[in-house]
């Protein structure tokens, strides 16, 4: 076993992290970005030594392990803020007031995209999108959702977070907590805290309670459906169409010099 740079009592405690979250996998390179999570709860980042230790663990190359940790945003690879905040400013954020929030968090924080503050409190980003259309404008810190922004409001939830106070999410956890803390947890620890809070706000249940006053259901198939339902996803992926069946061309006429423009030389 090489280092990798880490301390022994840290490589220790890596290796048996790593060692529970490669079991859950039936190939263990299937638990390479899990792993990257949990170097990033270590380091902040994505560092050069938790490459090696990905690499190392899952029998990868380095190379491989990088081109992995690069093209995700959620990997940083370099120092992150103890706060990443996040503003979508996609379609619908962005005319809801998306541009404007990102703008005045750049000002009061002196810093633009992916950039960290110099106490290195907080990392600014710009997301294209945080899949909460529903509360648009919406920003995240270390991904639990801040709904229904307002340039003030965000403003005023930074504040705090620079003032070092705890802060609430619009749906989740009673408090956000760091992002190496929420880095464990995304590569597959528990840290108690999945229960607390609003799971779906409102707005995201609208359609359900409509459906519900008005005795809605989803239609169910009749005998002949579900069977040729289950008929179907038991086909074989790879079986090829016969002869004269749908998709098959080995009927087709061959083509003849009228189907093709010849230039005549």
């Amino acid at each position: 076993m090489t280092t990798t740079g880490y301390a022994p009592e840290v490589r220790a405690r890596l290796d048996a992290d790593a060692a529970a979250v490669v079991s859950r996998y039936p190939q263990a390179r299937s638990a390479l970005l899990p792993l990257l999570h949990l170097v990033q709860s270590e380091d902040g980042y994505v560092s050069r030594h938790g490459i090696e230790f990905c690499a190392e663990t899952l029998g990868l190359t380095t190379a491989s392990v990088s081109a992995v940790a690069t093209f995700y945003t959620q990997y940083k690879r370099r120092p992150n803020g103890e706060y990443t905040v996040g503003v979508c400013t996609n379609t619908l954020c962005a005319i809801m007031g998306g541009d404007e929030i990102f703008e005045q968090l750049s000002e009061r924080l002196g810093v633009g995209h992916d950039e960290t503050t110099e106490d290195g409190r907080i990392t600014l980003e710009r997301v294209e999108c945080n899949a909460a259309c529903d509360f648009a404008p919406v920003m995240m810190i270390n991904w639990e959702f801040f709904d229904n922004q307002t340039a003030d409001s965000a403003l005023g939830v930074v504040d705090r977070l620079i003032a070092g106070e705890d802060v609430t999410p619009t749906r989740g956890p009673e408090k956000v907590v760091s992002f190496k803390e929420m880095s464990r947890v995304l590569a597959g620890f528990d840290d108690g805290l999945a229960d607390q809070g609003v799971a779906a706000g409102g707005a995201s249940l609208a359609g359900l309670e409509i459906a519900r006053e008005h005795g809605w259901t989803a239609p169910s198939f009749d005998a002949g459906e579900r069977e040729a339902v289950a008929a179907a996803a038991a086909a074989p992926a790879d079986a090829a169409p016969g002869v004269g069946e749908e998709h098959s061309s080995a009927d087709r006429p061959a083509p003849s010099d009228a189907d093709v423009d010849i230039e005549e030389k």
